[in-house]
């Protein structure tokens, strides 16, 4: 199988799948490592570690698509990736579907949230009208070229308009196609388990730093049959919190050593980096030219 075939047969499959999400390629190959089955790349973390800035929708189309073709080049696990509102009308989200499917992503989901979005968590949202949206939806769907992409529709007026009108225009988005169908912000026990019954196609759930600290456990969610959750958040924040205090250690004491036991070892972060693959590969390019030079004398 090929990793968006993995990533439809992990959404069938019994149990839950959790995805940390990818804030870069290390972080992406720390989550392969760790032993997670696929991962989820957003614009929260995104915009965090490629701009220090708030998730508020600052970045354009390319921005994200080279940044998510880094995450995907660096792992051999699928990668489900936030596109935003596509980036603007139906001709932009045709756009973006190539951009993202050549940069190889398994799955993407975006919103119906106004241009520029920002976090579906933040105040103030604000969403663009049915019609325009499933027309959207269409442009996505006809613009792919690989039918294994799971495209998911994603609504954000449950903060808007209550859970209703969520709940009707996720049954809208799956009669025009969508792979999967999301009411951000249902995270509640009766809400999921709602979703589930009464919405076609696999539910993702989400759990993100950004939500509070007061959302469902992951056994929670497995008990109620949710099949995957993202973290879209922790690594981003594992990792501000881990820079931040060795930093400030070493402000306070002048001393490396006295943050040492903060760091990873070298050769765990080589094992990451795949340095000794990366080796071997280049001997066998030395051998392989040193032979034909060989051949030819």
């Amino acid at each position: 199988m090929n990793l968006r075939q993995t990533f439809r047969a992990l959404l069938a499959s019994p149990g839950l799948t959790l995805m940390p999400g990818a804030y870069d390629g290390l972080s992406a190959r720390i989550i392969e490592e760790q032993g997670f089955e696929a991962m989820v790349a957003g614009g929260y973390a995104a915009a965090g570690s490629l701009l220090g800035q708030p998730d508020t929708g600052q970045s354009n189309m390319r921005d994200f698509a080279d940044h998510y073709a880094r995450i995907c080049d660096a792992v051999r696990i699928p990668v489900y990736a936030d596109a935003d509102t596509g980036f603007g009308g139906v001709n932009n989200v045709g756009q973006m579907v190539k951009a993202f499917e050549k940069a190889g992503v398994a799955a993407l989901f975006f919103t119906d949230q106004v241009f520029p979005s920002r976090c579906g968590y933040l105040p103030g949202k604000q969403v663009i009208d049915l019609a325009p949206m499933l027309a959207k939806l269409k442009a996505a769907l006809d613009a792919r070229t690989d039918e294994g992409m799971m495209i998911c529709a994603r609504t954000d007026i449950f903060a808007l308009e209550g859970e209703e009108e969520a709940i009707r225009r996720c049954h809208l988005f799956m009669e025009a196609g969508a792979d999967m169908a999301k009411p951000q912000g249902i995270d509640t026990p009766d809400g999921i388990s709602r979703v589930l019954r009464d919405v076609p196609g696999p539910f993702i759930a989400t759990l993100s730093q950004a939500a509070g600290p007061a959302h469902l456990s992951p056994d929670d969610l497995e008990k109620l049959g949710v099949r995957a959750a993202t973290l879209p958040s922790l690594p981003l924040f594992a990792a501000a919190k881990a820079v931040r205090d060795a930093l400030h250690e070493l402000q306070r004491t002048r001393s490396v050593a006295a943050v040492q036991d903060r760091l990873i070892p070298l050769v765990d972060y080589y094992k990451v980096v795949q340095l000794d693959e990366r080796w071997a590969q280049e001997k066998t390019w030395d051998e392989e030219a040193a032979r034909l030079l060989r051949d030819r004398s």
